[in-house]
């Protein structure tokens, strides 16, 4: 089992505040011989007739010696975790959760966009002091 992202109880506690159901902690992901682990699975109910959104939540904090290399690692793992969902969960959408001050600092920035924009990288900003969530990015 992974060890989970410093945030990872804020984010668990953002997502049920904002409606959702957390169905995974985490979502395992076997691929071949791998298992892959994404740190939440959630979904919500929508209308009766639309059926329900299911997402993929990989929380990443920033919190090692250089946000370009915690950025580098947090892409790789998103685009390998998103090429597998493809493959066995077509139907569930990959969002990455930064804080608020990540997103500020660096995710809003032009390396940021241009990361956002040429990778298609969903985005969940959350405040992990109240725990909620501030927007969706997708």
């Amino acid at each position: 089992m992974p060890q989970r992202d410093l945030f990872h109880a804020s984010v668990r506690s953002a997502l049920v505040k904002d409606g959702w159901t957390i169905t995974h902690d985490p979502l395992v992901l076997p691929y071949g011989t791998h298992r892959l682990y994404v740190d939440l699975g959630a979904e919500q109910v929508l209308a009766a007739e639309r059926g329900a959104d299911r997402i993929a939540v990989e929380v990443k904090s920033f919190v090692g010696r250089s946000e370009v290399a915690d950025l580098e690692q947090a892409v790789g793992q998103f685009m390998l975790y998103r090429s597998i969902l493809k493959r066995r969960e077509p139907a569930r959408q990959l969002v990455l959760a930064v804080s608020v001050d990540v997103f500020d600092t660096l995710m809003d920035s032009d390396l940021g966009r241009i990361v956002r924009d040429d990778y298609a990288v969903s985005l969940l900003v959350f405040d992990p002091d109240r725990e909620e969530v501030t927007r969706w990015l997708r």
